[in-house]
């Protein structure tokens, strides 16, 4: 590749001035924010940084959000660079380590930064694909440590599709890291994305055009939301049908506007629309019906063919529609993402996870509806979430434009509101930074007291706020006074340092203090396997309402409350109706039941318990590295993890 300031073109791509700019900073040494639209050209960034660091013998790492990013990169980059120069690091999978070009959740690169890992040392640049997940309320705080403790050489390559605070978020870093940051915007997309709604009446409309109907509506304030119906409030008409998902996919057949993903924020949902279309449309023919099976037999094992979801999914993908959500066994998603990317998926019905960078575009994307429940409330959908998702619309180089379709309720739907996250994306990326325990353990270890504040003063929130909050410092050192003075109550500091239980829990990630306190101290030995696996279960554990688990026998459960009994901490922290719920359904696949047989015990679909059982596993490694030293309790994990772990919960480590 020629000089920069000449290029206009890299790997036959006719490059964009964004992609132009956004290289001159990256062969300047810089770090870079580059904000720009979906389907623009984002990755080719990455591609030309990997390109000139492998040259430079440097070591880059690409994180991502979700595991099926990680995973779609690692097969990408294997093509583009060669097996043995590329490695992946996830949850569940560790593949050469030793690699130049690493991709890894960002939670691992935090880890090896807080273990002060020598792999780092050569490291030139780290990749942040789909950086505004640094505002997500679980996830951020990892995203943000990932940066504050990144070694001062490293520099940043920070993708995402929209940013409207994209400078203050740079100048955040440039101060914190005390080197340039550029910014680089791009607004325009490469395939342009028009919005659309879908009533029942109009059917294919936009908000504007409904609007004026509903105007023209004698009885105009009874179709709309409560709030503005105080006017005729006597006189109640039949409410307006909800619109079909079948309409809508069958005015997209006739119009030559398939592939779609059609959204839907609940796993039943999805396969209940997928169902409904399988009966009602067939959009493959014999050819591509035998592709679909031959891949299918050749992919999933036999276990996997057997399960009800398995049979499910095949039905629907030889008619050319398909289902991808966290509940489904991770090798049948990977069955739909082939398929798709194939051109033999015609609709897939989807959670909004599937949007997540992923480089699949349809021609349309559809909406079932435009409210989501985030685990609180229903609420409508924010701008970013709104662009995630609508911005898979349209596919460079093959559609003259994408397009975004929300069925509406005119009965209840706030168009204005509607009006407002589509018309632009306005999220700003915020902070979600808070302190954990291993945070203040880490710190304590690798810092100096001067050093330590400094620290806690360079996350993002505090640099939002310090011109505005006076009280903000008081409270970051507050929390870490409080975290502090608890751990040294607990015994985990003694004279400003680490004690041998602080030095165990500052390589715990996630339950640090809990995961500590059973394996520092004889509970743990007290408990058969099956018992630790239950107990390691209740921890991993995420609590959903409507969950349904067979209890079990009693006698494992009450053999881990009455230990449990003996340690006041681990007695109150510990919640004893996850243990019940984990009783029967962990122990049974440790005694070697067959998979399909845990359907029995729980409401969880597969995909839920596989994750399930992986986070129990992901535990038990973390104690393994926790506790290397200790042989004897190395080699009892080891056989614990064992019980766990079988093909169809496949852990790479």
């Amino acid at each position: 590749m020629a000089q920069t300031k000449s290029v206009v073109k890299y790997r036959d791509f006719v490059l964009d001035q964004f992609q132009i700019d956004s290289i001159k900073s990256i062969d300047a040494g810089h770090s870079v924010v580059v904000s720009a639209a979906t389907g623009t050209g984002k990755t080719l960034i990455a591609d030309y940084l990997i390109d000139r660091y492998i040259k430079k013998k440097k070591r880059i790492i690409y994180t991502a959000p979700i595991k099926a990013l990680s995973n779609q990169k690692y097969k990408e980059f294997k093509t583009l660079y060669g097996e043995e120069k590329v490695g992946i690091l996830t949850g569940d999978v560790t593949i050469n380590h030793d690699a130049q070009i690493l991709i890894m959740t960002t939670e691992i690169y935090r880890n090896m930064l807080l273990s002060k890992d020598s792999d780092l040392d050569a490291l030139g640049y780290v990749v942040y694909d789909e950086i505004h997940f640094i505002s997500d309320i679980e996830r951020g705080t990892v995203w943000e440590e990932s940066i504050i403790f990144s070694p001062e050489h490293v520099r940043f390559l920070c993708l995402s599709a929209t940013i409207p605070n994209a400078r203050q978020f740079a100048d955040w870093i440039s101060t914190i890291k005390n080197h340039i940051v550029d910014v680089v915007e791009y607004s325009k997309r490469a395939v342009p994305l028009t919005h659309h709604v879908y009533d029942y009446y109009l059917g294919l409309t936009t908000i504007k055009e409904l609007k004026k109907e509903l105007s023209r509506t004698p009885n105009y304030y009874d179709v709309m939301p409560y709030a503005k119906k105080k006017k005729n409030r006597g006189k109640r008409r039949e409410k307006t049908p909800f619109p079909s998902h079948l309409d809508v996919i069958e005015y997209l057949s006739e119009h030559n506007q398939l592939p779609c993903f059609f959204f839907a924020f609940s796993r039943k949902k999805c396969e209940e629309l997928a169902e409904q279309l399988g009966i009602k449309h067939d959009f493959t023919n014999a050819a591509q019906k035998k592709e679909i099976l031959d891949y299918y037999y050749k992919t999933v094992s036999e276990e996997v063919k057997k399960m009800d979801s398995a049979r499910f999914l095949k039905n629907v993908l030889v008619k050319g529609v398909a289902v991808h959500h966290a509940g489904i066994l991770p090798k049948l998603k990977e069955v739909v993402e082939e398929l798709f990317a194939r051109g033999l998926i015609s609709v897939l019905y989807t959670t909004e996870t599937f949007a997540v960078g992923i480089n699949m575009p349809a021609k349309t994307v559809c909406f079932n509806s435009l409210e989501k429940f985030d685990g609180f409330n229903f609420r409508y959908l924010n701008s970013k979430e709104y662009f995630q998702l609508a911005g898979r619309a349209g596919r460079r180089g093959i559609d003259k434009e994408g397009r975004a379709i929300a069925l509406v309720d005119r009965n209840r739907n706030d168009l204005d509101k509607i009006t407002g996250f589509t018309s632009k994306d306005t999220e700003p990326i915020i902070s979600q930074f808070h302190l954990t325990y291993n945070t203040v353990l880490n710190i304590v270890h690798n810092h100096t007291p001067d050093e330590r504040e400094k620290i806690l003063k360079m996350n993002f929130d505090y640099f939002l706020k310090r011109q505005t909050s006076s009280n903000k410092q008081v409270r970051i050192m507050s929390s870490y006074k409080h975290k502090y003075k608890t751990l040294e109550k607990m015994g985990y500091l003694r004279n400003d340092e680490l004690t041998s239980k602080g030095l165990f829990a500052k390589h715990i990630y996630s339950e640090e203090l809990i995961l500590t306190e059973i394996f520092t101290s004889d509970l743990y030995k007290k408990l058969s396997d099956n018992q630790l696996l239950i107990l390691l279960g209740a921890i991993a554990y995420e609590e959903k309402k409507f969950d349904k688990f067979k209890f079990g026998d009693k006698k494992d459960y009450f053999a881990i409350i009455d230990e449990l009994s003996k340690h006041s901490y681990l007695d109150k922290a510990l919640n004893k109706m996850k243990i019940a719920r984990m009783n029967k359904i962990v122990s049974v696949w440790a005694n070697g039941c067959d998979f399909e047989e845990l359907l029995d015990y729980t409401s969880y679909v597969e995909g839920d318990i596989i994750r399930l059982f992986r986070q129990i596993i992901d535990r038990l490694h973390q104690v393994i590295r926790a506790g290397k030293n200790d042989y004897e309790l190395v080699d009892r994990l080891h056989l614990c993890a064992k019980k766990i772990q079988r093909d169809v919960i496949k852990v790479e480590f």
